[in-house]
């Protein structure tokens, strides 16, 4: 039986990977040429306009992990496509790729209704990303549904993540290079190749022992943050939940 903070570590890779892959999907490159965005203006203004119209700044207090120059750049280069726009097209492109990629799983009606009380209930402090999506409308079709809520939760645990990081002292770029191995949209990814996704000028520093230690922690206490959020699961669910995100991320 999982109690919650086990069900917050055995979900976190596939709803990090179903959550996001939406993110780098030919359904996001699509939308990209049909708005005339760059891949990396379409991902800010629609990942991050649900914090509505405001300055670059804004978005990179909540963007940590990316440099402020990189940020910058690529909200205001967007700027064509209005926010709420965007989070329109953007939300579209997440359940597209659901169906797409979960379309003939029947397993997605179940992972929606574990979802959505975890979501409903969770407290959005500390994650203004993961409150702005969850005010998104769902889809009601089960497999967009379902991805949607694993964006929703996917959100909350990058904001918490990142809250710890910082609380260690760990600056964005050390903390990136400092993960051995990362849960990202496209599957697990060395530190260095997620710093260079990230748009991290090069060279980097060599992560010391003390970065690797200090970062695992951060990794651990993000776990420990989240497992509250799955308190409304009970055992059985939370294992049917472990389950049926475990077979969803095989397909």
């Amino acid at each position: 039986m999982a109690d919650p903070r086990t069900t917050a570590v055995q979900v976190k890779a596939p709803i990090g990977q179903l959550g996001g892959g939406f993110m780098i999907s030919r359904e996001a490159k699509a939308a990209c040429e049909e708005h005339g965005l760059g891949p990396r203006e379409f991902y800010f203004r629609g990942r991050c306009g649900v914090l509505g119209e405001c300055d670059a700044d804004v978005v990179h207090s909540i963007a940590v992990f990316f440099p402020r120059e990189h940020v910058e750049e690529s909200w205001n280069g967007g700027r064509k496509l209005a926010a709420d726009r965007a989070v329109e097209i953007y939300a579209e492109v997440c359940r597209d790729w659901g169906r797409r990629k979960l379309g003939g799983y029947d397993g997605c009606a179940r992972i929606a209704e574990l979802l959505e009380p975890v979501v409903a209930a969770a407290s959005s402090v500390g994650a203004p990303l993961f409150a702005g999506w969850r005010a998104v409308p769902l889809a009601d079709d089960p497999p967009a549904r379902a991805v949607q809520l694993m964006h929703c939760v996917r959100e909350l645990r990058g904001g918490l993540h990142a809250n710890v990081v910082l609380a260690a002292g760990l600056h964005p770029l050390e903390a990136t290079l400092a993960a051995e191995h990362d849960t990202t949209p496209f599957g697990q990814a060395t530190g260095t190749q997620i710093a260079q996704f990230f748009s991290w000028p090069e060279p980097y520093p060599e992560p010391t022992p003390e970065l690797v230690a200090r970062r695992a922690e951060a990794e651990e206490r993000t776990d420990d943050l989240m497992a509250p959020i799955f308190s409304v699961l009970d055992d059985n669910e939370s294992d049917e939940l472990i389950g049926l995100l475990r077979f969803g991320h095989a397909r």
